[in-house]
């Protein structure tokens, strides 16, 4: 059997996953709003309903396996966080730092992080984000092999800067390049390990 994989822009407010039979998810939104995937289709690495960005679907369960567990597949995020975030918070992020995992803690891995001057270059969102008169904001790209559920918001919290808004740009070495809230380009080459 042929595999298919895809590189959708995840927008905000959408499940990682296709529909349900859960009673209490009958409104949400879901990756086959976006695009007819065929059957057997899986997110690799999914995005929480508030994050957005790039997502991997695909058919294949090891190639799933392979991203998630195996720990040698970057990603990356940009975050835009409450408050001008210090060289000394992305500091503690890059060495690793305590969260909490499940109501047990847990020490991060080493990741790359650094501050973003500017503002990124991101496709609009629907996301409804206060603006500069209640503070100032600022954006850090923080990269990972690992991805525990809700990481990246964890660690900006754990040193001091709450999430605002977050996208994943990278995977491997595919990015959100030529993507936006309602395109599915498939793809035939597959993620190339860094």
């Amino acid at each position: 059997m042929s595999h298919r994989h895809f590189l959708i822009y995840k927008p905000y407010k959408m499940l990682s996953q296709f529909m349900t039979n859960d009673r209490h998810q009958k409104n949400k939104k879901f990756l086959g709003d976006l695009h007819d995937f065929p059957d057997g289709s899986m997110a690799v690495g999914r995005l929480d309903e508030t994050s957005e960005g790039l997502l991997l679907i695909t058919t294949d369960g090891q190639l799933s396996s392979h991203i998630n567990k195996k720990g040698k597949v970057e990603k990356e995020y940009y975050v835009q966080v409450d408050g001008m975030i210090t060289e000394e918070a992305v500091q503690k992020m890059t060495s690793g730092i305590e969260i909490s995992i499940n109501g047990k803690l847990y020490q991060t891995k080493e990741c790359k992080a650094r501050i973003i001057e500017g503002i990124p270059d991101l496709p609009a969102t629907q996301q409804r984000i206060r603006d500069d008169r209640h503070g100032p904001t600022s954006w850090v790209s923080v990269t990972l092999k690992e991805g525990k559920f809700r990481q990246v918001r964890k660690m900006c919290a754990a040193v001091g800067f709450p999430v605002l808004r977050l996208a994943r740009v990278r995977i491997g070495n595919f990015t959100l390049e030529n993507l936006n809230a309602k395109t599915a380009n498939e793809i035939t080459t597959l993620i190339e390990e860094k």
